[in-house]
This record gives structure tokens, sequence and C-alpha cells, in this order.
């Protein structure tokens, strides 16, 4: 393991390398409040021992990394995710990268892919590939903000902070700050074409993010090769092993595809 500094936030990174020096490259981005150590990661760190380069890291505020989780912003992290991506997965392989995220990691993956496609479209171009697990697109205000009652909409403006039960743990505090933030990256505000295969898994069970919600993301992906490959009895996590099983073979088959075409006519670059 090793640490990068971001703004002052220590940010916890493993990364290993491929076989070979242009090996394809694997990005993991985890959900809220999960980290590089949880069951889809270790399982796909795993299975990329000996096939692929992989990056993994914990968000500040986040498991290993340093920060506290209250001052945590969709912008704050989104940045982190460029970091890693230029400072680490770059310089990991020569070859195509494909971005993994599970639910935030899923919505800054896509916001990744749009910033780098709108301000450098040649480092857009090294992406090959997105893998999205119940994207959580729009978390902050279609996700959060929307479901929260009149009362604690107010709570939130008042005091700063809400804490909100969890199924799993103890309640967690959403900041007014999160949510003021989080609408200066809404996909629904700025759809884009991502120029490369998507592949979307997505649990029918799913009670976090509805599979309803997952669809209205097809509607703003325009012109790119998207799947959305629907789980029936799946949940938020899709961590059983089944899932964790379509999960490694969904990446193995971009994988394969970026390899045997050069990664040309594959890119995440846009139109």
């Amino acid at each position: 393991m090793q640490s990068i500094d971001i703004d002052g936030r220590r940010i916890s990174v493993v990364a290993v390398p491929g076989p070979t020096d242009d090996s394809p490259g694997l990005l993991w981005l985890p959900g809220y409040r999960s980290d590089m150590a949880s069951t889809k990661a270790t399982a796909l760190a795993t299975f990329a021992t000996g096939r692929y380069a992989m990056v993994r890291f914990d968000y500040s505020g986040h498991a290993t990394s340093g920060g506290r989780f209250e001052d945590g912003t969709i912008g704050r992290w989104l940045d982190e995710t460029e970091a890693v991506f230029r400072r680490v997965s770059l310089a990991t392989t020569s070859g195509p990268l494909i971005v993994i995220g599970s639910s935030m990691g899923g919505y800054l993956a896509l916001l990744l892919l749009r910033r780098l496609i709108e301000t450098d479209p040649t480092t857009a171009a090294r992406i090959g590939g997105l893998v999205l697990i119940a994207p959580a697109w729009d978390m902050t205000e279609a996700l959060m903000w929307a479901q929260f009652s009149p009362d604690q909409k107010a709570a939130l403006i008042r005091d700063g902070q809400l804490l909100r039960p969890s199924a799993y743990g103890e309640p967690y505090p959403i900041t007014r700050t999160l949510i003021e933030d989080g609408r200066a990256h809404l996909l629904a505000d700025r759809p884009f074409n991502p120029g490369c295969p998507v592949h979307i898994l997505q649990g029918l069970d799913d009670p976090d993010v509805p599979a309803a919600h997952t669809r209205g993301l097809l509607t703003l992906l325009t012109g790119g090769p998207v799947t959305l490959e629907e789980i029936p009895n799946g949940d938020h996590r899709l961590s059983r092993p089944e899932d964790i099983a379509r999960l490694l073979e969904v990446v193995e088959t971009i994988a394969a595809r970026l390899q045997s075409t050069g990664h040309a006519g594959n890119s995440c670059a846009g139109t």
C-alpha cells in the first residue's frame, strides 16, 4: 500500500502492475461509506493478479485514508478519483483502462469520464470501458434530498447535517455541504456520449438504488454502446458468489475485446 497527497489529504492506494507493461488496467471505485477491501474489490484484485494491472483506493474520510467523512463531497471525491487515475493508473500500465465503480463509485466513474472528455480527450481515450454496479448517479439530489421529508430538509438546512439510518450499520451523517456541492455535478444537467462500452449490473431487489433509477441513466448516456443487465433477486451490494462471477465475466469480456482490437475504436473519447 502507498499513499499520495491530494490537497493535503492522505489517500491510501494499492497499485499492482500487470504481467506486461501494456496489460489492460483496472481502476476500482468503491461506494459511499465503502472501501477498497470490500468483498467485490478483493475478489476483483485476486482475479486481476497475473492478468491485468489494478489500482484501488479509499476516498478521504473512508477506511485507511485521511480526513473526516463529514468533510466529503462529490466534488472532493471526484478530484481524488481523477488524481489517482492520472498519477497512479496511467503510470501502472500503458494499456487500455477499465474503470469499475460500485454505487457512488459508478457515479464517480461517469463524472470522471465526462470531465476528461470535456477537458482532456486524449487522456479520456485511455479508458476503454466502464463497468458500473448499481450506479448511484445524481445520488445527493435524487436518492437523498428528494427522499427527505419537509422536516428532514428543514433540519438539514438549519443544523448543517442530518443523521440517516442505515441498513448496514450505525446512522451516518449527511451534510448540507454534500447536498449543495452535489448540485454542481448532476449528470441530468449535462448528458454525454461515453464513446465506449458501458456495462451496468443492476439488482432488481435493490432498495438503495432502485432499478427504475438506473434505467433513467440510459437516457443520459447518448450515442455510446450501453448495456443494462438486470439481475433477478439481486440486492444493492451484488456480492453473492454468482454476482461476483458475473462481474468478473463482464470485465474479462471487455478486456479481451480491448486486447484483440488494440484499443482502436473502443476508447472513451466521446464524439
